[in-house]
């Protein structure tokens, strides 16, 4: 028996002992009880999986007894359950103060995460969150012990909060290297981790191989996977080469060598390993092998928002340098492997139904320091990172795909995503060919808003020297972002001015009323939404979920999507509010916040396909690179369209004055573009 094991042993022990018979204190009884049930159950998890239990070769489950046990796991984080469970913390903080019940809702969190380290079999995972249980029930015990023994009040009988707090902040530090190695080599170590052997080995007709990962299945999820096992095995083979194909693309307009990579990342949504597996086989045709990021179907949106900033309870600056030191150390110990990773391969999946949060004031919420020390992490790990992964030598690809919660005539929007993704990318590079040339002659461009948007925005555009061989603007079709096309540019932040308004918007799965940003010299100077009754909690949703807790970001990218034919099917399905930014950016014009389209990139040469050289790539934030690198980057980019219906005008102005009207009134004015406007009159 390993050390391991024996710790494993001792822990399943001491946590029977604490589901059996409590010690503590009054209404944390039923939470170390219920808690350490949990635990238990896992235990049994675990034990079933090294038995077979869970693979459908073994005969040893029926479909329905999977669902059942999966059911079972995530059913107190699923409504109805999750308004009496201690992973909410309106229900912990009912019941233990403000105090306790965060930290008790934190910890009871970071223990959920042992379902998926339990599947993944990673022992000391699961082992070292036991023993962390272990040692905070033993704190509320020894604390009831001395109380009864000095014959003091209930409410005396637990520990101080400030030690509870402690231990949470030394197991994070402690184990941070644990966390750095397991994330870093996830991402580049092809013979890491479970998720290949489910992809590539699994029947995939026997929906049981869904069950392998430990994450949540939903009736969605089979759903899907039935869907996609009803295709044709020519038309999977379509859809993963117009993914795989965009990933090569990729590589080949960005001036890049593929042929020095050998792993590429591959993340998709459970219940798309058809579609997975035939890109798989694709990409090693290219010399790369697949590593994995899987997610689980959506359990309950409003339990990863209320958790989201559970690092306040003790994040500061020695624990910042302690997440950096381990994840140099992780990216050290696997730098061939960093060095030969091409970058992310991505399926994103659309149409859940629309989340809009509930702002709790239970929620652990992160001080102005932390938030400063959040960004100052999120900056560096991103910067550390490219010091093993250089961005300069990697791309990316993403598509998106609904899923059956978007309606009843989900096939028939199945249907029309993959026409969308497969749309003939010369005529739109021709199309757009025609705006470039225009934009080539601009100063500024001017945009405004109609239908009640309220957008009146100056957009200052790079100069340009030699318009035979040089473009402002990147003609793009379908490559790294699928489908087509936008025209998409760095703005010079100087003289950028005026606000961005859109009545309704879903930026990384989270809804917005009224987004108005407004700008000042390129940088956000005020913004604000109406989500919420006080102004207060409007800005703060804003500055947690778009500026990412910095004090501005700049404008990154100022872009026009053409694709009116994902404009009308989101009309004709009535569906724009479920499209993802991938396919939404393309139905208008769209500006990124944080950095530019080009960040760590910008010393490579890009052209179009005519040739001409994308000279637009930094600005006066992404240029303090060579000064301070520090400043430079804020590793975010949030896209912001703004419909064709709320669009009134795109106006672009010479030096001399002179106007050329791009769009009017959600209309293709400009010569060579009106072809664009046939699936809007339809």
């Amino acid at each position: 028996m390993t050390v391991l094991e024996e710790r494993y042993g001792l822990s399943c022990d001491r946590i029977a002992a604490i589901e059996a018979q409590q010690e503590v204190s009054g209404a944390y009884k039923d939470y170390f009880q219920r808690t350490a049930a949990f635990i238990i159950s896992l235990t049994e998890t675990y034990r079933k999986i090294r038995d077979g239990f869970y693979d459908p070769a073994s005969g040893k489950a029926n479909l329905e007894t999977l669902r059942a046990e999966n059911k079972a796991c995530y059913a107190d984080i699923l409504e109805p359950g999750y308004a009496e469970s201690y992973a909410n913390p309106d229900y912990a903080c009912g019941l233990f103060g403000e105090g306790f019940g965060q930290l008790l809702s934190s910890l009871y969190v970071e223990l959920r995460q042992m379902i998926t380290y339990v599947f993944e079999d990673c022992l000391e995972e699961f082992v070292i969150r036991m023993e962390l249980f272990v040692e905070i029930y033993n704190a509320f015990a020894y604390a009831k012990t001395e109380a009864d023994l000095s014959d003091l009040p209930e409410k005396a009988a637990v520990p101080q909060e400030s030690d509870i707090r402690e231990t949470l902040y030394w197991f994070k530090s402690d184990y941070a290297e644990l966390a750095a190695q397991h994330s870093v080599r996830s991402l580049v170590d092809p013979d890491y981790g479970i998720i290949g052997g489910i992809v590539m080995d699994s029947d995939l007709t026997d929906l049981r191989y869904l069950y392998r990962y430990g994450l949540y299945v939903s009736e969605d999820t089979e759903r899907m996977t039935r869907y996609l096992n009803t295709l044709s095995e020519e038309r999977v083979q379509m859809i993963a080469d117009t993914y795989t194909e965009g990933y090569r693309i990729g590589f080949v307009k960005g001036n890049k060598d593929i042929s020095s990579k050998s792993v590429v990342n591959v993340r998709y949504n459970i219940g798309f390993e058809r579609i997975v597996r035939a890109a798989v086989r694709n990409f090693e045709k290219m010399g790369l092998r697949a590593t994995f990021r899987c997610e689980g179907a959506t359990t309950n949106r409003q339990y990863g928002y209320d958790h989201k900033e559970d690092n306040a309870l003790f994040l500061d600056k020695k624990y910042v340098n302690r997440r950096l030191e381990t994840l140099r150390a992780a990216y050290e110990s696997h730098r061939e492997s960093a060095r030969k990773f091409a970058g992310p391969a991505v399926i994103e999946v659309f149409g859940e139904t629309p989340f809009a949060p509930v702002s709790k004031k239970t929620a652990c919420a992160l001080s102005r320091e932390q938030q400063k020390l959040s960004a100052e992490f999120q900056g560096a790990a991103v910067a550390l990172g490219n010091e093993y992964i250089r961005q300069e030598e990697t791309s990316f690809t993403i598509i998106a795909f609904p899923v059956p919660d978007i309606g009843p005539r989900f096939e028939e929007i199945f249907d029309e995503t993959v026409k969308l993704n497969t749309l003939d990318y010369t005529t739109y590079e021709r199309i757009q060919a025609a705006l470039i040339d225009t934009f080539n002659q601009a100063d500024y461009v001017e945009v405004k808003g109609m239908n009640g948007n309220k957008t009146d925005l100056r957009i200052q555009l790079y100069p340009v020297t030699d318009p035979q061989k040089e473009a402002i603007f990147e003609n793009c079709v379908a490559d790294v972002n699928i489908p087509v096309g936008e025209v998409f540019t760095t703005p010079v932040l100087e003289g950028t001015n005026g606000r961005l308004h859109v009545s309704r918007v879903f930026l990384n799965g989270l809804e917005y009323h009224n987004l108005e940003l407004t700008f000042a010299d390129g940088k956000i100077a005020s913004y604000t939404c109406t989500n919420f009754a006080e102004e207060e909690e409007n800005r703060k949703y804003i500055q947690n979920n778009v500026l990412f807790h910095y004090d501005t970001l700049p404008m990154g990218e100022f872009a026009i999507g053409t694709n009116t034919t994902a404009y009308t099917v989101a009309r004709r399905y009535d569906i724009a509010n479920r499209f993802p930014i991938l396919i939404a950016e393309k139905t208008g014009p769209h500006f990124a916040v944080g950095d530019t389209c080009y960040a760590r990139s910008e010393d490579i040469r890009v052209y179009n396909e005519d040739g001409r050289e994308i000279v637009a790539k930094d600005n006066s934030v992404s240029l303090l690179r060579r000064t301070d690198p520090s400043r430079a980057y804020f590793g975010c980019h949030t896209d912001i369209t703004i419909p064709y219906d709320e669009l009134g005008s795109i106006i672009a102005y010479d030096k001399d004055g002179n106007s050329y009207a791009i769009i009017e009134q959600g209309r293709f004015v400009l010569a060579g573009t009106q072809e664009l406007n046939r699936a809007l009159d339809a």
